[in-house]
């Protein structure tokens, strides 16, 4: 299994586009991956405006994770000098101090936010409350008015294992992929996303619109999962933690023998997922060439380095030989493709409400960014029209993107380039254990 995993299934053209797997790798490993990391540890990207609170609007929520490191409440603080927090929202004796202080990590290294900001990042989110007014949203943009928004750093809460699943986690993917993709019907769908599919996966007979959506959803799931098994939780110590590539993990989603052949076709969806976004990035570049267009920090040097560092990254996703034509999709009558196209907005809409009811705090943010960059992706494919026709020194007319697309879109695109960056790991790891 894994030599068929590495050498043989993940090669060659993806269907719907011209390029092959091979061309990808190189071009994601070497020249996207390292300019992508640099940029998004910048200001302007690492911080996040999104609300966790918001209540599941689909079903009851029984207000807790499935389990308890997925709180995001924080841990009182005590005077004890031997530890600082207890379990959340719990007290705890001093005699069970060694098991409140694992507990406690797990809760901070899991599922549960870190919150922490720095007194000037505070004051300088007041500053940053400006946003553009984007008329053709993709998700729920809430979060970036709500009161019970909050700014949070992605730099201290990376996206990897917490520990999130079982039914309420199935319960998420499977209305995601029931209830909103163009799904083929020879496509069953269990409860459990685990639990390989019947039938041969997508359709033919599915217009190309359709295929591309579904294969998208199937794309950012295999991107999630293939994060969590690469930051996983191997091994816990006295305040330490063991974080590294589960292989097993790997395999159990992925690997051909392991999933009835599934497991190509869900990383193939991810390289697919990947030109789109690739394409997306490289139409939006005329956008951010005009003068008025600044990731505005507060700090001039740290803006103008963030630009330039930006545009160079776009001069990049311009060079790709092999982009996807997205010309070829709502080619048809123009009532017929407007008609798709709303589909598509509200069916994405309604995914990216669906991310309220996931129990995870970590979870839910990662999952609400990555929905609302590919919403974000989406909306700039949609408009190139309106991106070629951009007023050069008018910054209220025509496309625009608010702070919050922006941040989504490139943390996003930096999800699946880590992503493919962590497969070719991953690959290597399966050749050595042959």
């Amino acid at each position: 299994p894994s030599r068929m995993l590495s050498q043989q299934s993940l090669t060659g053209v993806l269907d719907d586009c011209f390029c092959d797997i091979e061309s990808i790798d190189v071009f994601n490993n070497f020249k996207i991956y390292p300019r992508i990391q640099k940029l998004t540890e910048r200001d302007y990207f690492r911080y996040y405006r999104v609300n966790l609170n918001r209540p599941c609007p689909f079903w009851a929520d029984d207000s807790h994770c499935s389990i308890k490191d997925c709180q995001v409440e924080p841990c009182p603080e005590v005077t004890n000098a031997l530890f600082f927090f207890y379990p959340c929202g719990q007290y705890s004796q001093v005699a069970n101090a060694n098991t409140d202080i694992v507990d406690c990590e797990q809760a901070q290294d899991l599922g549960a936010i870190n919150s922490t900001l720095s007194n000037y990042s505070k004051e300088a989110f007041e500053d940053w409350a400006r946003h553009d007014d984007a008329q053709d949203h993709f998700c729920e943009l809430d979060d970036e008015t709500s009161p019970d928004a909050d700014y949070v750093d992605l730099l201290l809460n990376p996206e990897r294992y917490t520990g999130y699943k079982g039914p309420s986690a199935w319960r998420v993917w499977n209305s995601i992929y029931e209830e909103n993709c163009f799904k083929p019907r020879s496509v069953y769908r269990p409860l459990n996303p685990l639990v390989p599919p019947r039938g041969k996966g997508c359709s033919s007979s599915l217009c190309l619109e359709k295929r591309v959506f579904y294969r998208l959803i199937s794309g950012l799931h295999s991107s999630i999962n293939i994060h969590l098994c690469a930051e996983y939780l191997l091994a816990e110590g006295w305040g330490k933690s063991l974080w590294g590539p589960n292989v097993q993990e790997f395999r159990q989603r992925f690997d051909p023998a392991e999933t009835k052949g599934e497991g190509t076709r869900r990383l193939k969806n991810l390289y697919f997922l990947y030109l789109i976004e690739l394409r997306a990035l490289s139409k939006v570049a005329p956008y951010f060439d005009r003068a008025f267009v600044n990731l505005y920090t507060g700090d001039r040097q740290e803006d103008q380095a963030s630009k330039e560092l930006l545009l160079q990254f776009f001069n990049e996703t311009k060079a790709f030989p092999m982009h996807f034509d997205e010309k070829s999709m709502f080619a048809g009558q123009k009532i017929e493709a407007k008609t798709l196209k709303e589909e598509f907005r509200l069916h994405f809409k309604n995914i990216s409400r669906i991310m309220d009811c996931v129990g995870c705090s970590k979870c839910r943010l990662w999952g609400k960014l990555q929905t609302q960059g590919l919403g974000t992706a989406l909306k700039i494919l949609f408009s190139e029209k309106e991106i070629k026709n951009l007023p050069e020194h008018s910054p209220s007319k025509g496309f625009q993107l608010t702070r919050q697309e922006i941040v989504a879109l490139l943390n996003g695109f930096g999800r699946l380039s880590t992503s493919i960056h962590q497969l070719h790991s991953f690959r290597a790891l399966l050749k050595e254990k042959r």
